[in-house]
């Protein structure tokens, strides 16, 4: 997800009937068991056929329906100033009158609504996106919206931590220069629900200086697992391990960056996979589900990356690259991540329009579960590329944003390992972002990113159907 000009729909799509050609799903194997499965995704899958919306926004199954909870240049913020463009990644909070979001704003340059620079919140006078807060109740209905953090660019996604913070992700390596008073490319953490926490923003500098997309929070180690969107090179993984002495929770993050030795605490490490022992060099390598490899930690020499981008400090042969290392998110005991998408000419091994990969700490692997083989035709119903940010739906399997091109679509992936439909944006080809359900699982939230609009869906919730009715047999 990104507005970068690497992003998935701003790319031509070459070699595509060299691809796999079809939607292949793994099974889910955290959430189901340990088989894997391939199959083609059916209409029938999920909950239903998705139904054309009169307004023309969002076409959902039957008997659900959304609501506009925000929608950019349009609603306000308590200031009075409107809410700013490129709804991304977005962290949902349980809270006395219902749920609490806090969206990204992917804003690198020419948008049309910034997030308005506040005094105390704001980072770099220079910069344009940010967060904002926004308070729901139990129906996701707006009661409140407001800036949280400000002078941040191309907060793209991020990740909940286990203490009830949100971390926003600056997806750019832009340096101090001209309008930009300070580096970029930074991890900030957000509090949802107390403005003062946010004051005078602090980079999480230990985390690294590149091209953040997401995280994933280990909440028993408080390790944090991170995505790299970048090429030339392709990006990389990364695991940030917390000094023995760190404890969780809220400001800790702020308070270790703040100390003397804050830029280098805790180790900062990259993904290198095997196979065997055979080195892995691509993710892309993997095209069927189930694929396992071997993982190993290989330090960053300078996380601040003073004259060298972090993945260009690395030779191929210590780590293991990926095109587009998009959305994460921590659940069965381990982090999902997602890869967008790859094609020979960008460096990968093999083509294919999105894969979902599993890290296990506990056995140190890497298990890809999903894979999307190169969609022929993605402006016909039926076929996905692109897969973005990720959810783990509390009704089995997972949520997919599409960020490919064609049609655009929220994507489930049912445990049986079947991919469907659940909303399709009607009004343009712009992507979903920012998948997450309530606490409750009654509501999901989920973006269109332009012209800007933030959603809240509601209905017959239950656990999709795999169009096997033997499946459903409790």
């Amino acid at each position: 997800m990104t507005s970068s000009p690497i992003s998935r729909r701003n790319l031509l799509r070459r070699g595509a009937a060299g691809g796999l050609g079809i939607v292949v799903a793994g099974n889910l194997e955290a959430i189901a068991g340990p088989a894997a499965a391939r199959a083609a995704c059916r209409p029938a899958v999920g909950y239903g056929e998705l139904v054309p919306d009169p307004a023309g926004l969002l076409a959902l199954p039957p008997g659900f329906s959304y609501t506009i909870v925000a929608q950019a240049g349009v609603t306000l913020l308590e200031t009075g100033q409107p809410t700013p463009s490129d709804a991304d990644g977005t962290g949902c909070f349980r809270s006395p009158t219902g749920s609490v979001l806090v969206n990204n704003h992917e804003i690198g340059g020419s948008e049309p609504y910034g997030v308005p620079a506040m005094a105390g919140l704001t980072y770099d006078p220079g910069a344009r996106g940010g967060t904002t807060t926004i308070e729901v109740d139990g129906e996701g209905r707006r009661l409140r919206e407001y800036v949280s953090v400000a002078g941040t660019h191309n907060n793209c996604a991020g990740g909940i931590t286990p203490w009830g913070t949100w971390l926003t992700c600056e997806e750019t390596e832009q340096r101090a220069d001209g309008k930009y008073l300070k580096d970029h490319g930074y991890v900030f953490e957000v509090d949802p629900h107390d403005r003062e926490q946010n004051l005078h923003p602090v980079p999480l500098t230990f985390l690294g200086r590149y091209a953040h997309e997401a995280v994933a929070v280990d909440p028993y180690t408080h390790s944090i697992f991170l995505t790299e969107d970048a090429g030339g090179p392709n990006g990389l993984y990364f695991r940030w391990t917390p000094p023995r002495d760190f404890r969780g929770g809220k400001g800790a993050l702020r308070a270790l960056a703040l100390r003397p030795d804050g830029d280098t605490a805790g180790e900062l490490q990259a993904m290198n996979c095997f196979q065997g022992s055979r080195h892995v060099a691509d993710l892309s390598e993997a095209t069927t589900p189930g694929t396992r490899y071997t993982v190993e930690w290989v330090d960053v020499p300078d996380r601040d990356a003073r004259t060298v981008s972090v993945r260009r400090q690395f030779t191929d042969e210590q780590v293991t690259r990926s095109r587009k290392l998009e959305g994460a998110w921590w659940a069965d005991g381990g982090a999902y991540f997602v890869a967008s998408f790859a094609r020979h000419d960008d460096g990968s091994v093999n083509e294919h329009d999105g894969q979902v990969w599993f890290y296990d700490p506990r056995s140190e692997t890497v298990t890809l579960k999903t894979i999307f083989g190169v969609n022929p035709d993605p402006a016909q119903e039926g076929g996905y590329d692109g897969p973005d940010n990720i959810t783990v739906s509390p009704y089995g399997g997972v949520i997919l944003a599409e960020d490919g091109e064609g049609l655009s679509h929220l994507v489930g992936v049912t445990a049986q390992g079947k991919a469907y439909p659940l909303a399709r944006n009607e009004l343009n080809d712009s992507e979903f972002t920012g998948p997450t359900f309530s606490a409750d699982g009654r509501i999901l939230f989920a973006n269109i990113q332009s012209p800007g609009y933030v959603f809240a869906i509601t209905g017959p919730w239950g656990r999709p159907s795999d169009a096997d009715p033997s499946a459903d047999r409790s």
